[in-house]
């Protein structure tokens, strides 16, 4: 069999457990928790309609001024947290193409995987879980359930009649969201049975996706930042002559069959994309030849300890440790139940970003009376309740970017 025939008989194979109509998971796959309203003339199909709700809201946005791994970058030519969630897409819609995968569930997923980021990155996610625990507030910190939270409860869009909804995004796009965490140890990866309640997911990797197509992106994450990481480090010449040489192995081991000078993202990307499709199969998962896993997980490790957890990150770190903490004290300490907002005002001189800022989300998430009519989205929050307000707070911050978070806190310590 020539390699043509292989990837025709893979492709048809995968083609057959795919998130469509004739797949026993379609139902589940495409149920929302609200009905949706439609129009007429609609021609997008629901993961369509996904991506591009997803596309105009608010979080997505946002993204482009949030932390990859270098923060809060002047450089225009580091990748920001946007231009993560569109390689993943890339990577993850070549993927689906060449196996027989649901593309547009595919895409819908890679732009709505990280919407829940915090600022300044995987540390920033460790301040705001470190101040949950602090403050005994009930649920623990963790980006991918808070991309979810996001999805659910907090973003909205303004329907055909000028009311603002929820996302009501479908099951299979909330559970690839979830379930996308790309630090697994496990080469191949399989669908779940179960359709559970996506709510009572506690951990990140606690299972795995519900569709091979959220199986898909959980690599491509992966695949995504490792070149592109490395691509940023270079920029910012932070690898000595020893770590360059560790690299020039690594290339050598992977393009035995090109001169390859410099190790780049999209190379990489291609090499490990083309190993995962040629071993993929739906009886295993989608997974990669030993020889690539194992490379992969050398690039991973080599990216932790000598990109992510270099020096002239820790500088910043501490920095960002005092934002976010300084932010959540001064938010705290306006609670007064449901006369909060009246409190909140009585500093709009001194704090007008901040106080302005936060009474707007107060106003659309809370239960004050009267409520904006326009707003038809979940009221989250008790004023009576403090644990109420303190998740309102972390909901507030962690959906802060890298640059707005330095605005308040630069507003809060200037006199």
């Amino acid at each position: 069999m020539t390699l043509e025939q292989n990837q025709k008989l893979i492709k048809y194979r995968f083609s057959q457990v795919a998130t469509t109509p004739n797949n026993e998971k379609w139902k589940n796959a495409i149920s929302r928790v609200y009905p949706m309203y439609k129009r007429p003339d609609d021609i997008r199909t629901d993961f369509e309609r996904d991506y591009d709700r997803i596309l105009h809201c608010n979080a997505y946005r946002r993204l482009k001024r949030k932390t990859q791994v270098i923060f809060a970058t002047s450089n225009d030519h580091i990748c920001t947290r946007i231009e993560h969630v569109q390689l993943v897409a890339s990577i993850g819609s070549t993927i689906a193409r060449s196996l027989g995968l649901n593309e547009d569930l595919v895409s819908a997923i890679a732009i709505g995987h990280d919407i829940g980021h915090s600022p300044f990155g995987h540390h920033g996610e460790t301040v705001i879980n470190d101040i949950v625990k602090s403050y005994d507030i009930h649920n623990k910190f963790w980006h991918e359930g808070n991309s979810l939270r996001f999805a659910d409860d907090i973003e909205t869009l303004i329907d055909y009649e000028g009311y603002e909804q929820n996302l009501n995004l479908t099951y299979a796009v909330r559970d690839g969201m979830i379930c996308h965490c790309g630090e697994v140890d496990d080469n191949w990866i399989y669908p779940r049975e179960q359709f559970l309640d996506l709510r009572t997911i506690n951990n990140a990797s606690e299972i795995n996706p519900y569709t091979f197509e959220g199986c898909v992106i959980k690599i491509a994450d992966k695949i995504s930042y490792l070149g592109r990481d490395i691509e940023d480090a270079l920029i910012f010449n932070i690898l000595d002559e020893s770590q360059q040489k560790e690299l020039e192995k690594m290339i050598q081991r992977l393009f035995k069959d090109a001169k390859l000078s410099r190790l780049n993202h999209t190379a990489l990307a291609h090499k490990f994309t083309v190993d995962l499709c040629k071993h993929s199969s739906p009886q295993r998962g989608i997974g990669f030849s030993q020889e690539y896993f194992e490379i992969m997980n050398e690039i991973k490790s080599f990216n932790f300890w000598n990109i992510c957890s270099h020096k002239r990150l820790y500088y910043f770190k501490r920095y960002a440790k005092l934002v976010l903490e300084t932010i959540y004290e001064v938010l705290l300490s306006y609670y007064d139940g449901m006369g909060t907002i009246d409190r909140l005002m009585k500093d709009a001189q001194h704090y007008p970003i901040l106080t302005h800022n936060y009474k707007e989300w107060l106003e659309k998430y809370t239960n004050i009376t009267p409520r904006n009519p326009y707003y038809k989205n979940k009221i989250l929050y008790d004023l009576n309740s403090i644990d109420d307000y303190r998740n309102s707070c972390i909901d507030f911050i962690s959906g802060a970017t890298d640059n707005f978070a330095i605005k308040l806190f630069t507003e809060i310590t200037s006199f």
